[in-house]
């Protein structure tokens, strides 16, 4: 095979032909850098043709700052720079010069404007392949090691290649079906490398309620989740549809709070999500409304003087949840017959039903992984591991997690880009 120098080393070997390998593959060649990408399937960007219902929600409207701040503190730190590098409108003017044009829409995401994944995968490759990239499918790697002014990489065979700088893009755990079945951990830890323990992340919960489950099929679209340790401090939230299912709750309101439930239930540990249907109004203000309300038409009936205060009405079942959890059994109640105590707690109920979660679907449901290779190990300037010369790492493999609406794959493209540029630089050096 063509591409390598006189000593047999190609100047970049990408392992892993998903949304971060294919687009660095494509930049580094494209600024001069001769390039193998190694894909153990039989096809390249399994997991993008898969996305978004075979739609890809490959970024958002946010702006790169935005985008940052979703992954949290320490994410949002290591991003900043590579989202000023690639911002969200970067990726669309890419894809549109590539081809492929995007429209936007709700809840701040972008998709192709053909609606087809295949035409992002497709237009990946191609611009890879037109840049001088060359790849082989069917590759899957065994092992890798430094060798001399390199890496050697072994492949399932006993083959190997060798590349002046390696790049780790084999993705996590999730949808083990795409070929993301965890490789890249033991190599970190091979390498002595510190990694967070993986978890599935953007999956549907599996709760313990009987009640819970009975709701399956009722979805919420005007709806505030909350995790935390108390009702007052909430460790994090997400203002986001969310639907009931059979095992407890889906939908990207609860699948965006996913992590910490799957790392409560590695100790065995049930959490709890509260639910807000009133994510615009102030409890306080709320139970002062209803008094009000109760002293100018007190044989108002309950039901009636809640939908008031709903942006869209509870259905029967969901809204008798509600009651129940403030002890309130009858919906034909009138205002004036509540106690202090139900209109408190029916108060506590809209603002935060309690929905126990003891766990999650899995990985075979799970958009991404979280946990990964830590993030003080890589350089965010420029992808590279900085214990190990020659070595980076980009995409999912990373400890680094974003919520439903393009912004993982966004962040894949960004560190791909930053990834390139640095593996260019360190060529012409």
């Amino acid at each position: 095979m063509t591409g390598t120098d006189r000593d047999g080393f190609w100047d970049v070997v990408v392992v892993g032909a998903g949304a971060a390998g294919l687009w660095c593959a494509w930049r580094a060649a494209a600024l001069g850098c001769s390039v193998l990408v190694l894909e153990k399937t039989a096809r390249t960007g399994t997991k993008i043709l898969a996305s978004g219902g075979t739609r890809c929600n490959l970024t958002t409207t946010l702006d790169g700052r935005g985008a940052a701040r979703l992954f949290g503190s320490r994410g949002e730190r290591f991003l900043r720079h590579a989202m000023r590098v690639l911002p969200p409108t970067a990726v669309r003017e890419a894809f549109d010069g590539l081809g492929v044009p995007t429209v936007e829409a709700p809840l701040e995401k972008i998709f192709p404007k053909s609606q087809r994944a295949r035409d992002v995968r497709d237009a990946l490759e191609s611009a890879g392949r037109t840049a001088g990239a060359q790849f082989r499918l069917g590759a899957g790697v065994a092992k890798l090691h430094p060798e001399g002014a390199g890496w050697r990489v072994w492949l399932d065979g006993a083959d190997s290649v060798l590349a002046r700088r390696l790049v780790l893009a084999v993705g996590g755990q999730s949808y083990a079906r795409t070929g993301t079945t965890g490789d890249g951990y033991r190599w970190l830890a091979e390498l002595g490398l510190s990694v967070a323990t993986p978890v599935p992340a953007l999956v549907p919960l599996v709760s313990p309620a009987d009640w819970v489950r009975s709701l399956a099929g009722i979805a919420a679209q005007e709806v505030e989740v909350r995790h935390g340790d108390g009702r007052d401090v909430p460790l994090a939230s997400r203002r986001r549809p969310v639907v009931f299912s059979h095992a407890g709750l889906s939908g990207p309101g609860a699948m965006d709070l996913a992590e910490p439930v799957a790392r409560a239930a590695l100790d065995g540990r049930t959490r709890e999500l509260l639910l807000d249907f009133l994510p615009d109004i102030a409890a306080a203000e709320l139970e002062r409304a209803l008094v009000e309300r109760a002293s100018k038409g007190g044989q108002v009936r309950v039901v009636r003087a809640l939908e008031e205060h709903l942006a869209e009405p509870l259905p029967r079942r969901l809204l008798a949840a509600v009651l129940a959890q403030a002890a309130v059994h009858r919906d034909d109640l009138v205002l004036a017959q509540l106690s202090k105590p139900q209109r408190q707690g029916l108060v506590r109920a809209l603002k935060g039903l309690v929905v126990p979660v003891s766990g999650t679907t899995g990985y075979d449901n799970a958009e991404v992984t979280a946990g990964g290779l830590a993030l003080d190990e890589v350089d965010p300037g420029s992808a590279r591991v900085k214990s190990h010369p020659g070595l980076y790492a980009v995409g999912e493999l990373l400890d680094l997690q974003g919520p439903i609406g393009g912004l993982n794959f966004q962040a894949a493209f960004a560190m791909g880009e930053v990834a390139a540029a640095a593996l260019a630089a360190s060529r012409a050096g």
